[in-house]
């Protein structure tokens, strides 16, 4: 009787309830993510818009709307974006480099270390909206900027930030820098202090000056985290919306420079032409998808990588020996 009590409990499985407590996910995955796109790749194939009070279609048209699509703005609009998630990311990822690696080197012993960082993370907490609307009102040409300025004689006559090229697309490059460089910032600092500290010291023991250490040692071991805000950055800059559409009223001027992706894609989404709004979002997707593994295998080198490199580095040595 014993062993035959022993053998029901051991058949007991609990396997079933993390099935249940995974479940919720899983539905409001399919329910609000993988069934609309679904349906977005589906109408991409249609003609299907409203035209006044009249909804023409759905009718199958094949590849129609992204011939249409590539005959468009669409690769100028895509170069638009691509220009301003640089000019923003650039700058973002050399200070929150410098500053991770200040905050972290005990060497220096920066007092104040809690408040700098949420002093630098304040921004990532403002709405984009707001953050825009105050941009609009420091640098139009009325704005306390232009004012001081003039008044410093620096410039003789206001300048229009937001009737130039360069200035509207630094002014939204400048906005995404600030609105991210905390939050980066975070996630580096926290990458460096993962790092073993006696790797630092045998660095400083061999005599490695700080700038080799942070090349040498540094960089090399918060690779995985230099990655994930790659991409990260590259598919929010990708679907970079509200920051120019408020700053230039949804019109992307001047001369639709900074009009972006997203910004084309809620004018068809705005005039009902689900059609089209479901190629560009299907371009976007593939676009997205190709960029993130692209990053993803050329800075996170496989095992095989590692052994190359680790036999390559080696060679000469035992040449040497040998010889």
């Amino acid at each position: 009787m014993l062993n035959k009590d022993k053998s029901k409990i051991k058949e007991i499985s609990y396997a079933k309830w993390g099935y249940i407590f995974i479940a919720p996910f899983f539905i409001a995955f399919t329910i609000f993510q993988l069934i609309p796109l679904a349906q977005t790749i589906y109408y991409s194939f249609f003609e299907y818009y409203r035209s006044g009070l009249t909804i023409i279609g759905p009718t199958p048209v094949g590849l129609d709307n992204y011939k249409e699509l590539f005959n468009s703005d669409f690769l100028k609009y895509a170069g638009n974006t691509v220009i301003l998630w640089v000019a923003g990311f650039i700058p973002q990822i050399i200070i929150s480099l410098l500053l991770a690696a200040w905050f972290t080197d005990v060497r220096l012993k920066i007092k104040g270390k809690q408040f700098f960082k949420v002093v630098i993370y304040m921004p990532n907490l403002i709405m984009a909206s707001a953050f825009a609307m105050l941009f609009f009102a420091l640098f139009s040409e009325n704005g306390p900027v232009n004012a001081s300025l003039v008044s410093m004689g620096i410039l003789k006559t206001p300048f229009r930030f937001l009737a130039s090229v360069k200035g509207t697309r630094g002014l939204v490059a400048l906005m995404n820098f600030l609105m991210w460089f905390g939050n980066t910032t975070i996630l580096l600092m926290a990458a460096v202090m993962g790092i073993s500290p006696s790797l630092f010291e045998a660095a400083e023991l061999d005599g490695c000056s700080p700038r080799q250490t942070f090349f040498r040692v540094t960089l090399p071991m918060i690779r995985p985290i230099l990655v994930y805000v790659l991409i990260t950055s590259m598919i929010g800059g990708l679907q970079m919306f509200d920051v120019p559409q408020i700053l230039t009223n949804g019109k992307g001027s001047p001369d639709r420079t900074v009009t972006t992706l997203i910004m084309f894609l809620n004018n068809h989404l705005y005039s009902k032409n689900y059609g089209m709004a479901g190629a560009i979002s299907v371009v976007l997707f593939i676009i997205c998808a190709i960029l993130c593994l692209l990053v993803y295998f050329n800075l996170n080198p496989t095992e095989n990588d590692r052994k190359i490199k680790r036999r390559d580095r080696f060679k000469p040595r035992k040449e040497a020996i040998n010889g």
